[in-house]
């Protein structure tokens, strides 16, 4: 009796990927049956107060399923590269991984490498699409699964699947919503690589936007912006790194916000015009904010209504928030 199991099945995968957002997908190729011969990962790196080692999201996963791991601080010495010739690959699967992938490493594998890219090739190529497509205001993004090549995001598209990016969309919740999407796109594109049926798109070079990687010192506020350009800030930084702002020296992070008024500045940016329940109301360079979540510093996230239960002065009206000098919260 012929067996039912999908085509791609027999494909021999190598997958390189670190942060949750690539365990998505490995979660998907595992529970899907692929042959996935190797799991490259990012080493170990500290996290927590304790500064102990970590494992990555995806290495706990190829752990937990007896997956051989791998974990190179770079694919350029010939080692790595050997490593990955003896696993004989068809294909290296490569989603959020972190590490460039030299070209010597492209070339090994009988169907080469191919990337899941949290962005509309070529609108946001880069380390932070999806942070850069919220804090740009666009309306639309989705996943490109390319044929990657030796520049950054410029390879063939193989498939593209969008999403609407709502008007309240935070960092955290695209990020949910593409690890959903990308994982049915990843495996029919892994039917029609077995099946010899690719269509492979050029990329449009005179759209390209470059979602450059997000550093701290960005999500400082500056309240000469205008209120909807750090509504989407704010926004875009959720859940990291998380906007802040400095109140009498005093550092707050601000996790979410509401644009009360788009236009006219009714005072000096960063003045406190309201302190309510429903939140605070500050004064931008166009238009005005209400913060709706904040955090005091070594306090847990809370509604600002529930801030002021506990903290009824610590902001009033008339105060002026401002940029943080220093660089640490």
């Amino acid at each position: 009796m012929p067996s039912t199991a999908p085509a791609r099945t027999g494909l021999r995968v190598i997958f390189g990927g670190t942060p949750e957002f690539a365990a998505h997908h490995l979660q998907a190729l595992i529970d899907d049956g692929c042959q996935i011969v190797g799991v490259f990962t990012q080493p170990d790196r500290p996290a927590g107060r304790g500064k102990k080692l970590a494992a990555s999201p995806v290495k706990e996963l190829a752990l937990a399923h007896q997956l051989p791991v791998f974990q190179p601080a770079s694919l350029k010495p010939p080692e790595s590269q050997q490593q990955i010739r003896d696993l004989q690959p068809d294909l290296f699967v490569v989603v959020a991984y972190g590490l460039m992938v030299p070209e010597a490493v492209l070339a090994t594998p009988r169907h080469g490498c191919i990337n899941v890219h949290a962005s509309l090739l070529p609108r946001w190529r880069g380390a932070a699409p999806i942070q850069r497509a919220i804090e740009a205001g666009d309306r639309e993004t989705g996943i490109t699964i390319m044929q990657m090549d030796i520049g950054l995001d410029t390879g063939d598209m193989l498939a593209r699947v969008s999403c609407t990016i709502e008007s309240d969309e935070t960092g955290g919740s695209l990020h949910d919503k593409l690890a959903q999407l990308g994982p049915p796109a990843l495996l029919a594109t892994l039917d029609a690589i077995s099946a010899n049926a690719l269509r492979a798109e050029k990329q449009d070079d005179s759209h390209t936007t470059y979602a450059s990687k997000i550093s701290k010192q960005e999500a400082d506020i500056d309240w000469q912006q205008a209120a909807v350009v750090i509504d989407r800030k704010v926004r875009a930084f959720n859940p990291f790194p998380v906007a802040f702002t400095s109140l009498d020296d005093q550092p707050l992070r601000i996790w979410m916000t509401e644009v009360l008024s788009a236009t006219n500045a009714v005072a000096a940016s960063g003045t406190v015009l309201s302190v309510d329940a429903s939140g605070i109301g500050v004064a931008c360079g166009e238009g005005t904010l209400l913060i709706t979540e904040a955090q005091l510093a070594g306090k847990k996230r809370l509604p600002v209504a529930d801030i002021l239960r506990g903290n009824p002065h610590f902001v009033t009206v008339g105060q002026r928030f401002s940029q943080l000098e220093t660089s640490g919260l």
